[in-house]
């Protein structure tokens, strides 16, 4: 099952390993492993690809960047196609991609020149490009009856699936809102109307891919093993530049 209907389906780059990741879930459709196992599964492969970057084992830890990526998609994906969509997931999800990002952009601190203050900025920068995607995503998707367990405005805490408690999903509500409700406010504030605009075409959404959160793994996945390690984090935050230029071009082409 897709996110999107069909004709609204786009080239999604930051999701290129969508396909080992539905090879993945189809395998434990039918196992006692549930879509939470998956993304305790990611978690680990982020760790270990943390831990062989601050030991200089970069092309060990593109791939368990890489793994991560996928791992992060089959639990969405064993989650539709066993029929058990939950907040639980949704929020447990967001929260430990940020806390691992946090932990990349201050293991890329220890291992190169960059200062704690512009290393802690380049995260922020790769979380608010991270954001704009999500923001303009999500509302495609509300918009064309695509997957809804993601809402616009993550403001109220939702009321439980069948199948999970509701003391859970209010309690990973909260982190999540903590983590997360700064980057939301930012990108609301800059296009706090993106929902009232047109249709966003398939160029503009595969263009903003860029800013996945696989693409940008990918990425600094690449830059370590080539031995740029020292690009990583100035490089994120002159991306930044493109936020803005994405959503001006959104406002005066797409607003209505």
């Amino acid at each position: 099952m897709s996110k999107l209907p069909a004709q609204y389906k786009f080239l999604d780059i930051s999701d290129y390993g969508r396909p080992i990741a539905r090879y993945i879930a189809r395998s434990f459709v039918n196992t006692s492993i549930t879509p939470v196992h998956v993304t305790c599964m990611f978690i680990v492969s982020g760790i270990i690809a943390i831990i062989a970057m601050h030991y200089g084992h970069f092309l060990v830890a593109l791939f368990f960047l890489v793994l991560k990526s996928i791992l992060d998609a089959a639990d969405g994906e064993l989650a539709r196609l066993k029929q058990t969509p939950s907040y639980t997931g949704r929020f447990f999800d967001s929260v430990a991609d940020i806390l691992l990002n946090a932990a990349i952009f201050y293991t890329l601190y220890t291992i190169t020149s960059s200062s704690l203050l512009m290393a802690s900025i380049a995260f922020a920068c790769l979380q608010l490009q991270g954001t704009l995607y999500n923001y303009y995503y999500v509302i495609l998707r509300n918009k064309v009856d695509g997957d809804t367990t993601s809402r616009v405005f993550e403001t109220k805490t939702p009321t439980a699936l069948p199948g999970e408690k509701q003391k859970t999903v209010a309690f990973l509500f909260i982190i999540y809102r903590i983590l997360y409700g700064g980057f939301d406010a930012i990108i609301y504030f800059l296009d706090r109307n993106a929902f009232a605009g047109a249709i966003l075409p398939k160029w503009f959404m595969s263009s903003l891919s860029l800013f996945g959160l696989g693409f940008q793994l990918l990425v600094i996945g690449v830059l370590l093993v080539l031995g740029l390690k020292e690009v990583i984090i100035p490089l994120f935050i002159v991306l930044s530049v493109f936020v803005i230029l994405f959503i001006s071009i959104r406002k005066l082409w797409y607003n209505s």
